[in-house]
């Protein structure tokens, strides 16, 4: 069962290894040019004297300037993402529809092996294909695009905030291990849905539908809170003014914001309070109408205002990894028990 189950699946393997070939070799070659900017730049050796962040915005302008490392970035996180829902739609979707439709499925059921040893088979085969080819690509690609994680992740620019960090929802699920509890996730609800659905085409449509939705509702409804967030409150600086709207007339709302200086933090919101504890609103006032925008400035430091800031620190990227990869390999768990269950019981055609 094992030889047959490669046979039918080593077209797949093959293309697969051979893309994994074509990216390292690429990546190899750019990461060589990568490693030489970061060095330029002083990123590689700026920890020894503690000032990074002139180094990271060189080394940052340097990536921008060259189209090749900046597509090269933005692209591997794309299909970072895109991986695990090809390995549900290609992979997962067909596995028991083809052989539902082709109805090879009652020669092997005819023979000596069983319909759970048939499917574990197949389940244990691929998904270990589906989960190895994941990670080695998250591996490949976390280590050509660290000196621009590490330079994102540092204070940059006048206002000494971070531009991006690790925590952040495009970035988190293509770094770590995350990748491959979406791998064998993508790929257990592709066999799922085939077996439901006993169609290849819709079944496929269908994982990627619902695959899709899983990964967005997973980062920015559930990633969030699967630990409960801190809160740090502080009193509202006016020199590190982020943001000031005013209405149009006096007495109107108006909104006012300060940057947020938790470098590698993930801040899920970032509020003005009053000295009561409300969010600030206004009114605004007429000198914020009529006067200079210093005036305005100065004016709103005499409102004693707070910064409250909710965030997720960067020192829990880890327990988030482990949480969520634990997530949705139970998930892949429990649908391939759904599986097993099914075909046991139910009659495919």
């Amino acid at each position: 069962m094992i030889w047959l189950t490669w046979r039918q699946f080593r077209a797949q393997a093959i293309v697969a290894a051979a893309a994994l070939a074509v990216i390292a070799v690429a990546l190899a070659i750019t990461g060589a040019d990568l490693a030489h900017l970061s060095d330029s730049s002083g990123l590689a050796t700026c920890q020894s004297h503690g000032d990074c962040g002139a180094a990271a915005s060189t080394f940052m302008d340097q990536v921008r300037a060259s189209l090749t490392d900046k597509i090269l970035y933005d692209g591997s996180a794309v299909f970072l993402y895109a991986v695990p829902a090809i390995i549900g739609v290609f992979w997962g979707a067909p596995l028991v529809t083809r052989e539902v439709e082709t109805g090879t499925f009652r020669l092997a059921w005819n023979q000596s092996v069983t319909r759970t040893r048939w499917l574990a088979v197949k389940l244990g085969l691929i998904g270990l294909a589906a989960m190895t080819t994941t990670g080695l690509l998250s591996l490949i690609i976390g280590w050509w695009a660290s000196p621009v994680d590490y330079a994102l992740g540092l204070p940059q620019g006048r206002s000494g905030v971070s531009a991006a960090n690790r925590l952040t929802p495009l970035l988190f699920g293509t770094r770590g291990i995350t990748p491959i509890g979406y791998a064998a996730f993508g790929f257990a609800l592709g066999v799922t849905l085939g077996v439901l659905i006993r169609r290849t085409v819709p079944a496929m449509a269908t994982t990627l539908a619902v695959f899709t939705g899983a990964m967005v509702t997973m980062a920015f409804s559930i990633r969030p809170h699967l630990i409960a967030p801190l809160h740090a409150i502080s009193a509202f600086n006016t020199a590190n003014l982020d943001e000031l709207m005013t209405g149009s007339a006096a007495g109107s709302p108006m909104t006012v914001t300060d940057s947020v200086n938790l470098p590698g933090a993930w801040v899920l919101s970032n509020q003005t309070i009053t000295p009561g504890g409300h969010v600030f609103t206004g009114p605004t006032p007429q000198v914020c109408i009529s006067g200079t925008a210093q005036a305005c400035i100065n004016y709103v430091g005499r409102l004693h205002l707070r910064q409250l800031v909710t965030y997720q620190p960067a020192s829990r990227y880890w327990t988030f990894q482990w949480y969520e990869t634990a997530i949705f390999l139970t998930l892949a768990l429990a649908l391939a028990g759904a599986c097993f269950w099914w075909i046991r019981r139910r009659r495919l055609a």
